[in-house]
């Protein structure tokens, strides 16, 4: 209403002011004379303004009409279309603004302004392959999701159209969470359009999910071949593929299978820890443990990690602690400084019965770094120096409520893994997974003992094992849980 009195105001406020100025004019003194072929004429200012109104409407319908004679003779010369490309110049104009209207509300998040005038540019301009688009996203934002998914099918009869309406209706399933019918659009908007990087991105996280691991790795060189992913990235997830594909193959006692692609996903990333252990202990199943040591120290010197160490150990199962520490001096010498190397001589050391030098060992992490396996170690070392049961008891209460410390952590989420994956199972990002400290730690160790890998091989004293055993039974019985202490033995000994 207030848009109506407004326009009913301009409009009064325009017939006046053109009133005013015909009387004014009118009452003006002299006026324009023109002269032609001798004879001359004499225009009142009013005759003046209204004949120069007259020569503008004139020129406009002149050129009106040239163009109407140019149509004609295009027609006339053999183009059957212009007559019809003439009428149709001011319809398309006024297709194309609204099109153009349709986009600026679509921008803002008008869904219904979008629709009405995506429909008005159809009805104006009959090209639905410019204006169905429109009509699919206005739907998806006014909340219609029916009516897009019709429009993103109507899409797929045009080729020119075809890709545009696959991808809608992938994007549809991925929200519905239809991963099946997804990635069976994904796959033919990657046919489509092999380079077009989002379609890429979802088909390789599609076929991630799914654990498609050889066609993520074709997806994954279509990447790298058409320029949309860096060489050193493409090595690094053509790695985490073949690692992937070498643990389902392990599941399945493909030996030879699971033996190549884990030398080769170490091949592609030494680096990958995983990749290293799954590496080094196909080839121990082959007899050739120098290749293994080779793997694990480059891996080791990249990132010491505890799994790395357990590999390591299982190159010599049988060997005595002593041994076992002195082998062991080569694959730590690069890191002696590393919170993880402190921890594993001390474990060593803690195996050899020798718990001052598993103390001197330890250093000062249990101060500067208090996670559970540190502070329960150190209740290892004080058991088999022969402490007071109390103070036992009192580094275990410690333990019990202290952070795990380093573990698999998906860098996209936060979410914490019990072990790696190549897809965070809460948000499934690819590749995302770290060997790092939580920033915030959820994991509170409820008995501090999983966080005592043992690395101990045919001892024949048992003394270490038997200490180690009493601070087990200490625990077990201040927190009334049972759990399981995994230390690395031989199987004899299990």
């Amino acid at each position: 209403m207030l848009w109506s009195l407004t326009k009913i105001l301009v409009f009064v406020v325009t017939i006046a002011a053109m009133t005013l100025g015909a009387g004014y004019l009118m009452e003006s003194q002299g006026g324009v004379m023109i002269t032609v072929a001798g004879v001359e004429y004499t225009l009142s200012p009013l005759m003046s303004v209204i004949g120069l109104i007259v020569l503008v409407v004139a020129v406009w319908l002149i050129l009106k009409a040239l163009s109407f004679l140019v149509a004609l003779a295009h027609f006339l010369n053999g183009d059957e279309t212009a007559m019809s490309r003439y009428f149709n110049r001011s319809r398309e104009r006024r297709g194309y603004q609204a099109l153009t209207e349709g986009m600026m509300a679509l921008a803002s998040g008008e869904g219904r302004v979008a629709m009405d005038k995506a429909r008005k540019a159809e009805r104006l301009l009959r090209k639905p392959e410019l204006t169905n688009l429109i009509t699919a996203q206005a739907a998806e934002v006014s909340g219609d999701r029916r009516k897009a998914e019709d429009v993103y099918k109507t899409l797929l009869k045009d080729q020119s159209t075809r890709f545009v309406g696959v991808r809608g209706l992938m994007k549809q399933k991925l929200e519905d969470g239809n991963t099946e019918t997804a990635l069976k659009l994904a796959e033919t908007a990657f046919a489509l359009k092999p380079k077009h990087v989002e379609t890429q991105d979802v088909l390789l996280k599609l076929q991630a999910e799914t654990k498609n691991w050889t066609a993520a790795r074709e997806t994954l060189n279509a990447k790298l071949k058409h320029g949309s992913l860096p060489r050193d990235v493409h090595k690094r997830r053509d790695a985490v593929l073949a690692l992937s594909e070498a643990k389902d193959l392990a599941a399945t006692d493909s030996t030879i299978e699971m033996r190549e692609a884990s030398i080769e996903a170490n091949r592609l990333s030494p680096d990958l820890i995983p990749a290293a252990v799954l590496a080094a202990k196909g080839y121990i199943e082959q007899g050739k443990p120098r290749y293994a040591l080779r793997v694990l120290k480059k891996a080791w010197e990249a990132q010491p990690h505890p799994d790395l160490a357990a590999a390591f150990a299982a190159i010599v199962p049988d060997e005595t602690p002593a041994a076992r520490i002195k082998r062991f001096e080569a694959l730590i010498k690069s890191t002696p400084d590393h919170s993880e190397t402190k921890l594993l001589m001390a474990e060593l050391q803690i195996a050899a019965e020798d718990f001052p030098a598993a103390r001197r060992a330890l250093g000062d992490l249990w101060e500067s770094d208090p996670t559970a396996r540190t502070l329960t170690m150190m209740a290892a070392i004080e058991r088999g120096e022969g402490a007071d049961d109390a103070v036992v008891k009192g580094w275990l209460a410690r333990a019990l409520t202290a952070s795990r410390g380093p573990q698999w952590v998906c860098d996209n989420c936060q979410n914490i893994h019990a072990e790696w994956a190549p897809v965070c199972e809460n948000c499934q990002s690819f590749d995302t997974l770290s060997w790092k400290t939580p920033a915030a730690s959820e994991m509170v160790n409820t008995t501090g003992l999983e966080m005592l890998p043992l690395i101990v091989g045919a001892i024949e004293d048992q003394g270490a094992s038997d200490a180690v055993d009493e601070v087990v039974h200490e625990t077990l019985e201040s927190t009334a849980e049972e759990t399981t202490v995994e230390v690395l033995q031989p199987e004899d000994e299990k």
